[in-house]
């Protein structure tokens, strides 16, 4: 039964709930900014100005905006400081002056200071904000909270944020965190975790200032409007190399503090150089304006990077470094820091388009000149036939032919976006670029200015203007996503780590440095072009430095030993097998090689693949000296490690390629199915004598070498040529080389490597022939000879 009162109240509710809900849409809108940090030296000199161009921008758009600085000080000093910093804010330079007085009144009158401390101030801040919007007749957008504070704050502000400071239903919420995002991998992963506790992803936007500078921001636009002259030249059968660069004449001297945790690949390369890097290498979505597109495919290509190596780096340290270190950190004299101040990085990706091109990272302080920018360096694939001086100005296609986005300062001394005029003519907006002017005599990178398309913008902005523009905005693509964060974290952590005791290269600073950081590339490797000179190595009472000592050559064991630091050592190593391999090749026609498993031969795999063109390897018979029961595909294999990291860039014939036979019948290493003796028939039948031209051996910590153990007895002695043997560690079931058979080798070479492997150095050092208690204690070749092959950290501690 129908009840018309009750209906009637609840029609009349409805619209009254509904007359409200317009009414409140209605209301002029309120943003409310909140800066921790205010104070600070990032505030002072650039967060205020940022947020006062974002007033600039919006003022009379529908908004009305609070400004609350706030910090740790008291409120008296805190508003001393605010009020210093708002009269020093600039409009821009085409404003009026007398408008501008008024705005920035008007903008100091929205501003105020106040301390943000415990909850209880944050609680204060949230009732303040909601008085003042309810008083003034407004309805509240959203809150921005811009964190300028360490991020060890981060965990207890995002707290009482969420807490006590959250806007109401209906208003979002922005949270805006300064660099460094963590130290490596694991606490990257621990602070987001600890931040995504309080907030969604869409709330927060991690800052990268170099994603506010205007030609970075340009990077994908350029594409963009210029894919018809781009499509198909962006991609490795057209572009030589990319060089990404940002170099200060600035040294760490105030900062040593921050300098010494993080270094110059944290502080510069992890993040800045690398997102510069995803915006030239990712494919360009259908529609950049698309956040999300955009965001998506910078991940695709952070997962397309080839991983680092000890030898995809080089590494340079302020020769004063030290020096400021013990001074602000009051350290004792003998403090020696290893902390890098210039590193040079190259990273290849991993699919069809940038396959095999070279891609230079490259930052350091104290250096001759202050400048940032982005080379695409095509390749030359025009011959001209008349000399050069009858090429067309600017136009020949013989002449170098480049792209550059020019970050700034340098000889041209703004940002500007450059391509060389035998490439296309770019299309840039012209509200917002303008051709470059004429500077006679001016040269960039190996070309009058004259011989580019230039361009700069119309008018020059900061990049914190134009990022807290996107904040307010809600533009995610010029910001890093948590995902996209630890994807660089995964790519640059293992890196780091195998650098963390690395020496860096010594340098004076400025122009004095000379030639002493170039570097070159081979393969995969990078590698300082000159030797340290003289005048570089520290006084007697200083610690060795790698510069301290050349190839060791002395005795270990009654036999040879070289001893060096490890790329040098890894080098030497490399050039006396390839030396080995040429002398057997020569006399007999072909080289057996038995190479070890293992961690330690990985770089010199990589080496004979990158740097030994000359290499006879389609003479080369490449054999086991040792391997674990596992599938051959397994990760834990000799054999896979040997496929990664040098079959397949070398070419061998399949048929000269004889991995041991420890997966037969579907089964590992059962000794019914005899794959011991099937490999030692091979060897019979295709290596003379048994006696290969070189092994190679390694050293455990407990003395063993190939998979001969002090626990296994097994191929000592005796008649067998490869026996099954037994590891104390998981994998346990091995097959090795006996003892015997790597004892009838023409050359053994034994390489040594680690800090870890200086007490067992030191131990075989001194004991006699005893190989049931130390197995390597028994490689000696019946008639061939022996030579260890050690870095200094195994030999010297």
């Amino acid at each position: 039964m129908k009840r018309p009162g009750v209906w009637k109240m609840l029609m009349a509710a409805m619209c009254v709930a509904l007359l409200s809900g317009l009414q409140a849409q209605d209301l002029p809108r309120q943003v409310s900014i909140i800066l921790l940090g205010a104070t600070g030296d990032l505030a002072r000199k650039y967060l205020w100005q940022g947020l006062f161009h974002l007033y600039l921008e919006e003022v009379g758009k529908g908004h009305h905006f609070r400004f609350h600085g706030t910090a740790l000080t008291s409120t008296e000093q805190g508003q001393e400081v605010i009020a210093k910093v708002l009269e020093s804010l600039s409009c821009p330079g085409d404003m009026a002056s007398g408008h501008c007085a008024e705005l920035k009144a008007q903008f100091q009158q929205l501003s105020e200071y106040r301390r943000l401390k415990t909850p209880e101030d944050y609680l204060a801040l949230s009732k303040d904000i909601e008085a003042q919007v309810e008083h003034e007749g407004l309805r509240e957008t959203g809150r921005i909270f811009y964190l300028s504070v360490p991020p060890f704050a981060y965990v207890d502000i995002a707290r009482n944020i969420n807490s006590s400071c959250r806007p109401g239903p209906g208003a979002w919420l922005r949270v805006v965190l300064e660099k460094p995002f963590g130290h490596d991998l694991h606490s990257a992963q621990q602070l987001a975790t600890e931040l995504g506790s309080f907030f969604q992803e869409e709330e927060m936007y991690r800052v990268d200032h170099y994603l506010g500078k205007q030609v970075v921001a340009q990077i994908l636009p350029f594409r963009d409007q210029n894919r018809a002259a781009l499509d198909g030249l962006w991609n490795r059968h057209h572009v030589e190399r990319v060089e990404i660069v940002m170099k200060e004449t600035l040294d760490a001297e105030g900062r040593t503090s921050f300098y010494e945790e993080y270094g110059v690949i944290r502080d510069v390369l992890q993040n800045h150089l690398t997102e510069v890097l995803t915006l030239v290498a990712m494919e360009l979505p259908v529609n950049v304006s698309s956040p999300e597109s955009v965001l998506q495919h910078k991940l695709q290509a952070f997962q397309a990077l080839r991983s680092l190596q000890r030898h995809s780096a080089v590494l340079g340290q302020y020769q004063a470094y030290s020096g400021q270190v013990r001074r602000e950190l009051q350290k004792p004299d003998s403090f020696h820091s290893l902390t890098p101040t210039f590193a040079g990085i190259l990273v290849h990706i991993d699919n069809l388009r940038w396959e095999g091109v070279p891609f230079i990272l490259m930052s350091g302080k104290a250096l001759d000149e202050r400048v940032s920018y982005v080379r695409i360096l095509f390749k030359n694939q025009a011959f001209c036939v008349q000399s050069e001086k009858h090429w067309v100005a600017a136009q020949s296609r013989c002449l170098p032919r480049q792209i550059i986005f020019y970050i700034g300062h340098g000889e041209l001394g703004s940002p500007a976006v450059l391509v060389s005029r035998n490439l296309f003519q770019p299309a840039l907006p012209s509200a917002s670029w303008k051709e470059v002017e004429g500077r006679p005599g001016l040269h960039l990178f190996g070309l009058p200015l004259s011989d580019y398309y230039a361009y700069s913008p119309v008018r020059e902005q900061d990049a914190y203007s134009l990022l807290i523009s996107h904040i307010f905005h809600c533009r995610k693509d010029s910001f890093v996503t948590t995902e996209n964060l630890l994807a660089s974290w995964v790519f640059w952590t293992p890196l780091l780590d195998s650098l963390a005791h690395e020496v860096p290269r010594f340098y004076p600073g400025g122009a004095e440095n000379g030639q002493l950081l170039d570097f070159e590339f081979s393969g995969g490797h990078l590698s300082f072009s000159q030797p340290l000179p003289e005048q570089l190595v520290p006084g007697p009472d200083s610690a060795p430095l790698p510069s301290d000592f050349q190839v060791l050559r002395a005795k270990y064991r009654e036999s040879p030993l070289i001893s060096a630091w490890p790329e040098e050592l890894i080098a030497r190593l490399a050039g006396d097998i390839e030396a080995a391999a040429v002398r057997a090749v020569r006399r007999f026609g072909k080289f057996h090689l038995a190479l070890s498993g293992g961690s330690s031969p990985v770089a010199l795999f990589q080496q004979l693949a990158t740097g030994h063109y000359s290499f006879p390897w389609a003479h080369t018979h490449l054999w086991l000296v040792d391997e674990r029961c596992v599938p051959l595909w397994d990760p834990e294999s000799n054999f896979q490690g040997l496929q990664t990291h040098l079959l397949q860039h070398v070419r061998v014939p399949h048929y000269n390629v004889h991995p041991m036979p420890v997966h037969r019948r579907q089964r590992l290493c059962a000794e019914e199915d005899q794959g011991a003796q099937a490999y030692a028939e091979e060897i019979s039948a295709l290596v003379t004598n048994g006696s290969f031209d070189l092994v190679l051996l390694g050293m455990g910590t407990d003395g063993h070498t190939a998979s001969l153990f002090p626990q296994s007895p097994a191929g000592l002695d005796g008649e067998q040529l490869v026996v099954l043997t037994t590891s104390p560690s998981s994998p346990h079931r091995r097959m090795s080389l006996s003892l015997p058979l790597i004892n009838r080798a023409r050359k053994v070479a034994v390489l040594v490597m680690g800090r870890m492997k200086r007490e067992i150095a030191m131990l075989v050092s001194r004991v006699g022939r005893d190989p049931k208690k130390w197995p390597i204690s028994g490689v000696l070749p019946d008639s061939g000879q022996l030579v260890w092959y050690m870095d200094y950290d195994a030999f010297l501690g």
